[in-house]
């Protein structure tokens, strides 16, 4: 694998969000890769793409290194966030949380009254984050995630009333 940009550890603060872009996804899988054991593949985040879902970057501006990015579907009054990720030397600085609010940010500007989600149940932080979000709890999917030794792994469903 390649390596990953020089500019990455710029202070996020001044990072922007921007629409992704198909010559993002180099840098994406990268950042994927490294933050997840089984993570998206290209292919996925090219149907997002293809799709027209809401997938946006976090990114130093004027072409800088991506910090994170989100992607969210919106349809009929619902929306789901399919992924939310921040490159891991990054992690723990806020950024997640910038990134969820300015999906739920798109969905209240799309009308949108109710968000969903799923979590891996032991991704702790992940859980933290959408609670302090107001996400609650409203199911499981059972063995949904691949998990390791060919296990699977529960996925929480939550969701948010907007």
């Amino acid at each position: 694998m390649s390596a990953l940009p020089v500019n990455v550890l710029r202070e996020p603060v001044s990072s922007q969000f921007r629409r992704m872009l198909y010559a993002d996804l180099r840098e994406i899988i990268l950042i994927e890769n490294r933050a997840y054991q089984f993570c998206w593949t290209e292919g996925v985040f090219r149907d997002c793409l293809r799709a027209g879902y809401h997938c946006q970057v976090l990114a130093v501006p004027n072409g800088g290194a991506i910090q994170g990015y989100g992607i969210l579907s919106v349809a009929v009054g619902e929306a789901h966030i399919f992924n939310v990720c921040v490159r891991p030397e990054l992690q723990g600085r806020g950024l997640a949380r910038r990134i969820l609010d300015h999906l739920l940010g798109i969905a209240r500007a799309e009308a949108v009254k109710t968000v969903f989600l799923e979590v891996r149940a032991s991704n702790t932080p992940a859980l933290r984050l959408y609670s302090a979000a107001g996400f609650c709890e409203i199911g499981v999917r059972s063995s949904y995630y691949p998990a390791a030794k060919g296990r699977r792994e529960n996925a929480l469903v939550m969701a948010k009333e907007l």
